[in-house]
């Protein structure tokens, strides 16, 4: 364990147990459910957006970009875990107030943080603004869960890297695939889904 996530880990979980309503928010953003269903509705909010056809054909590109980086970057950090099986927080540092239920899996990278940064560089790719706040949820996520004392630093850091360097590969191969793409694009439209 390095000495920047031991004192960055140790500062931010001792700041719990003070305010009981930051606890409570913490726990609720650190949970496994409110954010990544806020990203899932999110890129289902950017299938539907857009005002014009050129607009709405772009967002759909990126959608499916962001379903197939979210799937991959969780396939990145099964491989990583199987070559490292970094311990958790409050399994190295017994002054870690554990705020969350006792994870199993290895620590790094922090999957939850690689499916928002994969989400948010995605939608940051159809539109910049809307990008920005999935990143910055993404980063919310990642604090929080530090707060609790489930990941170090450099866990969140590497999800980030993980779910951001994913979708950029998975935009390479896309290419790839464009003609598929296109044509299930195509589809959903015909179907009125799009």
């Amino acid at each position: 364990m390095n000495p920047f996530d031991r004192a960055l880990v140790l500062w931010l979980n001792g700041l719990s147990g003070n305010l009981p309503i930051i606890d409570d928010l913490a726990r609720m953003i650190a949970s496994d459910y409110l954010m990544p269903t806020m990203f899932s509705l999110a890129m289902f909010g950017l299938w539907f957006a857009g005002r014009t056809l050129e607009d709405r054909a772009r967002f759909h590109y990126w959608v499916l970009i962001g379903i197939s980086s979210i799937g991959m970057s969780n396939v990145a950090v099964v491989l990583i875990n199987l070559a490292w099986d970094r311990p958790r927080p409050f399994e190295q540092l017994p002054e870690i107030q554990l705020m969350f239920y006792r994870a199993t899996d290895p620590s790094f990278p922090a999957n939850p943080v690689a499916i928002g940064f994969a989400a948010g560089a995605a939608a940051w790719m159809a539109n910049r603004k809307f990008g920005y706040w999935l990143f910055g949820a993404a980063a919310l996520y990642g604090l929080t869960r530090i707060y609790a004392g489930v990941f170090f630093p450099t866990d969140v850091l590497g999800g980030a890297v993980v779910g951001i360097s994913v979708t950029w590969g998975v935009t390479y191969l896309h290419r790839l695939f464009q003609p598929i793409t296109n044509l299930f694009i195509r589809l959903t439209r015909g179907l009125a889904i799009g």
